[in-house]
């Protein structure tokens, strides 16, 4: 008799930022700081449903909010404050199984940054959007307000060139994060820019728990539809990952699956990995 398969391990997890380990859009929050919050979410839901052209809406999104370096540093708190429930187990979960984890995002450098060091992720395996600051504005002269010799009021001038602001860009740097870390690679988010990235990945899986899209719903090879990451622990690791360090999380995940709450686009895909945890 033939042996079930052995699902395959995934050796590197690449997760999203926003709406995937948090409920939020960064970039919206700041234009609710800002009161250009209506005008700034329409075109993020836009570029995330793939309605338009990311490099069409990034750049003009900032210039909408125009926010200064407080207001941009304050969505590392915002992002910690909803921040999904399990996320930091479940990255925490995947390191102790071996697993690299990276974070890609089109967000901000600062607070993206400070949210993946607060989630555990090592600093240089984040990657996001640094944008310049004019130090000139408000009252710059006061320099002795300015911690860190910085002018905390500093508005947004301009966003550093970077792959991530448009589409195909988060592509380019999995493939820069393949080229130095062989193995299977699984990618997790919840927007076209994510799941453009399935055919450089060896498993995408689209995530709806913080934001649902119905383009990414119907085409992700694997979608989790819950507020909850702990499916991704049997669909990185199979049954390997049912060691006695993260056996609750791991069964968690198998639940949540085996409840629907997640779904495959081929059933011979689910039925594949189901048969495979039998072993």
């Amino acid at each position: 008799m033939t042996p079930p398969p052995i699902w395959p391990i995934s050796n590197i997890v690449v997760f999203d930022c926003d709406s995937t380990l948090s409920t939020i859009e960064g970039i919206d929050e700041l234009a609710r700081l800002t009161g250009h919050e209506h005008d700034v979410a329409l075109l993020t839901k836009r570029a995330m449903e793939g309605d338009i052209p990311l490099e069409a809406v990034y750049g003009h999104r900032l210039v909408t909010a125009n926010p200064t370096q407080t207001q941009v540093q304050h969505i590392a708190q915002l992002y910690r404050q909803t921040v999904i429930p399990d996320a930091k187990a479940v990255i925490a979960a995947l390191q102790t199984s071996g697993v690299k984890v990276f974070i890609v995002s089109g967000g901000l450098i600062e607070p993206v940054r400070d949210f993946g060091v607060w989630l555990g992720v090592p600093r240089e395996q984040i990657f996001a959007v640094d944008m310049e600051y004019d130090q000139l504005s408000g009252p710059w002269w006061r320099y002795w307000e300015h911690p860190g010799g910085r002018n905390p009021r500093a508005q947004y001038m301009a966003i550093e060139a970077n792959p991530l602001t448009m589409m195909g860009g988060k592509n380019q740097i999995v493939a820069r994060i393949r080229a130095e870390y062989p193995g299977r690679v699984l990618m997790i988010g919840d927007g076209l820019s994510d799941m453009e990235v399935q055919d450089d990945v060896d498993l995408f899986i689209g995530f709806g728990g913080a934001a649902f899209r119905q383009r990414i719903a119907d085409e992700s090879p694997v979608y989790i539809h819950t507020l909850s990451l702990a499916p991704l622990l049997p669909l990185a690791l199979g049954q390997l990952g049912n060691t006695p360090e993260i056996a609750l999380l791991w069964a968690d995940g198998i639940q949540r699956i085996y409840a629907d709450e997640v779904t495959f686009r081929n059933p011979e895909t689910r039925a594949a990995f189901l048969h495979a945890l039998k072993r």
